[in-house]
Order: C-alpha cells, then structure tokens, then sequence
C-alpha cells in the first residue's frame, strides 16, 4: 500500500472520541428542542413564552450546527465547541448566582433543595469544563478545512 493511501484511509475513519462528542452534542439538541414551551433560565433571568421560545429555537439550531460539524470533523467547529461551551459555563454560573431558589419555587411550583441545586449545577459546570479540555488537547481531529457544512 502507498502512504498516500494509508494517509487517506485514516483521514476517512472518525476517531472515536468525535463520535462520541458528535452523540453528546446531538442529545444536547434532543433535549434543548424538547425544553420548547418550558421557562428559560438565561444569564440569571428566567424567560417564559415567546422569548423562551427564542432562546430555545437558536440553542436547538447551535447544538444542531455542533453536531453536523463534529461528524464532518470541520475545523470551524472546534472553535465554536470550545465558545459555546465557555458560554455555557458563564450561563450556568451566572444563573447559580444570581437565581434563588425561592424564584424557581415560583416557577416549578414546589420547593427546590437549595444543596441539591448547587451540587447539580457544579457537576454540569465540570462536566462543561472537563469536555472543553478533551476538545481543546484533541483539536487535530478536526481536518475538515471547508467553511460550509453541505
């Protein structure tokens, strides 16, 4: 076999970490479409009807563009993985502090567990961080140099 060919059989072959980041991100779309119609936490306000519905819309479609990148391995993707993910940690660290409990009693309708709430937000928070990590140190997946998706 020529190594031009050896070169190419491996550039077609997907990493199993992008597959696997590539099924993560197509379940954060899953679940940001089905949150529709539901109140929104959004740096540290809640939002309910039609804006919800607007945040909604545009996370579905960033987490839709994220993992069609992912599986075509595109080089944009990577840096904007890497931005949505810092937002995401921001958003979710903004709403931590500045949402009390006592306001998404009032949303959900029944007591919150203020403990249970920051343990639940700083797991998110690692989690975010520790995938953030895996995309920045594996950019060298990312060999699709074309600007568009399609």
């Amino acid at each position: 076999m020529e190594d031009s060919e050896i070169h190419n059989e491996q550039e077609l072959r997907r990493p199993l970490g992008i597959t696997l980041l590539g099924g993560l991100y197509l379940f954060f779309f899953m679940l940001t479409v089905s949150s529709y119609g539901q109140p929104i936490p959004f740096f540290g306000v809640i939002y309910h009807g039609k804006p919800a519905g607007i945040l909604v819309f545009f996370d579905s479609l960033i987490c839709l563009y994220l993992f069609l990148g992912l599986m075509k391995r595109q080089n944009l993707t990577w840096y904007l993985l890497i931005g949505y993910n810092v937002f995401e940690l921001v958003n979710t660290v903004t709403n931590l502090l500045l949402i009390t409990p006592a306001e998404l009693e009032k949303v959900v309708g029944e007591k919150v567990d203020s403990s249970g709430l920051l343990a639940s937000n700083i797991s998110v928070t690692v989690a975010i961080l520790l995938i953030s990590i895996f995309i920045y140190r594996h950019r060298t997946y990312f060999t699709n140099r074309s600007k568009y998706l399609f």
